[in-house]
């Protein structure tokens, strides 16, 4: 989603629906912390900002982002939330080990949302360097924990709206 250069974090206000019915998970990486926290601290404010009740957000943490995919799945299986935000972030290193991790999360995450019918959003950064990924979480360039949170919001009320 991101463009070089340009913070696509900002976002009519006024478009995204009423979250105050809503309840969701947020999954988080302890891995590359000082990011993931960002990320979180965005998701949170973004949700907050649109309505959904502080006690309507469930926040837990996983060991890395391969495990987000897992812990998505026990939230949707194991409580009340309608949705889940997974939130983590994968720096390219020395070897494969990127590739394979960032390829797992992505494939567990979508299997995860189809499985269960219900959003369960990307917000995985997958970056080259970590100053890329700080300048997407919380940085100079927005905060993809921003735009996952809104990605949640509309994605359940569009299941909302179409199973009524």
């Amino acid at each position: 989603m991101a463009t070089e250069g340009n913070n696509l974090s900002e976002y009519d206000f006024n478009s995204i629906p009423d979250g105050s019915a809503m309840t969701l998970g947020i999954v988080v990486s302890e891995w590359n912390n000082k990011i993931t926290l960002g990320l979180l601290k965005g998701a949170k404010q973004s949700l907050l900002g649109h309505g959904v009740k502080e006690e309507n957000i469930h926040v837990h943490f996983v060991p890395g982002a391969f495990e987000l995919p897992l812990a998505a799945q026990f939230l949707l299986k194991n409580t009340l939330v309608e949705a889940v935000i997974c939130l983590g972030c994968v720096i390219q290193g020395e070897t494969k080990h990127f590739d394979f991790v960032c390829e797992g999360v992505t494939q567990g995450i979508k299997d995860v949302s189809l499985k269960f019918n219900a959003p369960v959003i990307f917000g995985v950064l997958t970056d080259n360097t970590k100053q890329q990924s700080i300048d997407r979480s919380g940085g100079r360039l927005g905060n993809k924990g921003d735009e996952a949170a809104v990605t949640a919001i509309k994605m359940l009320d569009l299941k909302n709206r179409l199973e009524q």
